[in-house]
């Protein structure tokens, strides 16, 4: 007898070979074992879709914050009151604050710029110095130098701007604004015309579009700003973490000013981003709740199907635990195997997921994730282990759920009834 052996102890051998034995296609079960299939192909894909698609999410995340605050900077200083003068005075200052990476001053406004097309453009002048060291521009060139772009005299551009307005490093480039010379008229547009000398890529196309860059002192005089700034743009090494930064700038900033962060400015887009990050989570579990059910459907139908069987294990000594455990391990299996498998095809298709969009570019001659409607000019992905971890255990959990209502009913079957017409 199973019982004097000692064979009913839990998940014992016995208990693992009749399981396992359950999940292999007869002739009698080969419908429960197509929904067993069915149950692990969905588990399978739902784990591989979520992984995938959780790190194309962050991956998005990342991009576009580093894109976004890497050209626009993570602090903002503007001036109350009084004009911006003594700005060499507040950066120096805001520079020795914890935290601050760089500090440094802009001139700023939008423009039309044109050459036989028009765009139109934010006019940024910067030093030398500092846009050597903008996280986004630095190592980003594609063409020309920032070496003299104080005494150049001439613009840096970025790569789609140049290539929509057909602009070379060398061409020249008109600069309009409408707030010119006063005249007995009316107030005239101001133009100048500068030499392009370098052209850059972000890698974020509306960014690679926007932006021209000028030296300081140039944007200083075509805006009419003598001697001063409109904004101090500061970087930061953690831009997550700004709140102890703030306050070591509040320290060391004397004069009145309004300071305001990347947080606030992109507030609604970021936070839409991380709805959009959840929902998509609830919608493609669903995925695996609904592979899950089909795993309780299957164990159901196999119960019905082993009656006989289940009579007879209980017969020779089997408990009723002995049995639950069997159902149990039967459709655990299929959950976990489902889960292992969607977690190696998961981190295999985020891991390339820019060579796999490029793979179906070619085949089906489509252009899959346009640099022109996202922003980006390549698919991200980065792999959070954390969230690889929820979307396992969340596909384990729902596995193991799904196993104990047919395997209760299974330990319930009085093996009397299951007997009496054999």
């Amino acid at each position: 007898m199973l019982a004097s052996s000692g064979a009913t102890r839990p998940f014992a051998p016995f208990e693992w070979m009749i399981a396992l034995r359950y999940l292999r296609a007869r002739r009698k079960t080969s419908f429960v074992s197509v929904i067993a299939l069915f149950s692990f192909l969905g588990i399978m894909l739902g784990v591989a879709t979520l992984i995938v698609v959780m790190s194309v999410m962050n991956g998005f995340h990342k991009e576009l914050l580093d894109k976004i605050i890497g050209i626009n900077g993570h602090i903002f200083l503007q001036p109350v009151e009084v004009p911006l003068t003594d700005y060499d005075d507040v950066t120096d200052s805001v520079s020795m604050a914890k935290g601050v990476e760089l500090a440094l001053p802009l001139v700023e406004g939008p423009a039309a710029v044109s050459t036989t097309n028009m765009a139109f453009a934010l006019v940024r002048g910067v030093r030398e110095a500092d846009i050597k060291r903008l996280p986004g521009i630095a190592g980003n060139i594609r063409s020309g130098t920032l070496d003299g772009f104080d005494t150049a005299g001439g613009a840096a551009i970025g790569v789609r701007l140049a290539e929509n307005l057909g602009l070379r490093v060398g061409d020249r480039i008109k600069v309009l604004i409408a707030n010119g010379a006063q005249t007995p008229f009316g107030v005239t547009p101001r133009s100048k015309v500068y030499p392009i000398t370098a052209i850059f890529q972000i890698g974020m196309s509306e960014f690679d579009n926007l932006f021209v860059y000028l030296p300081l002192p140039e944007a200083q005089a075509f805006f009419d700003r003598d001697n001063e700034a409109s904004v101090i743009e500061i970087f930061v090494r953690d831009p997550e973490e700004l709140d102890a930064v703030r306050g070591e700038i509040d320290k060391v900033v004397t004069r009145p000013m309004i300071m305001t962060d990347w947080r606030e400015r992109n507030r609604t887009y970021f936070e839409a981003l991380a709805v959009e990050r959840n929902v998509m989570f609830v919608i493609l579990t669903l995925i695996i709740l609904v592979a899950a059910l089909n795993t309780i459907s299957g164990l159901i139908m196999l119960v019905k199907d082993k009656g006989h069987d289940i009579a007879i294990l209980r017969t020779m000594g089997a408990t009723r635990g002995a049995i639950m455990r069997i159902f149990l391990v039967t459709g655990a299996s299929i959950g976990v195997a489902g889960t292992i498998a969607g977690f190696v095809l998961g981190i295999l298709v985020a891991s390339n997921v820019e060579g796999v969009r490029q793979l179906l570019n070619r085949l089906l001659h489509a252009n899959f994730f346009p640099a022109e409607l996202y922003f980006l000019s390549r698919l991200p992905s980065v792999v959070d282990p954390r969230d690889v971890a929820a979307v396992v255990l969340t596909a384990l959990a729902l596995s193991v759920l799904a196993t104990i209502y047919p395997s209760w009913r299974a330990a319930r079957l009085d093996p009397v009834e299951a007997l009496r017409y054999e």
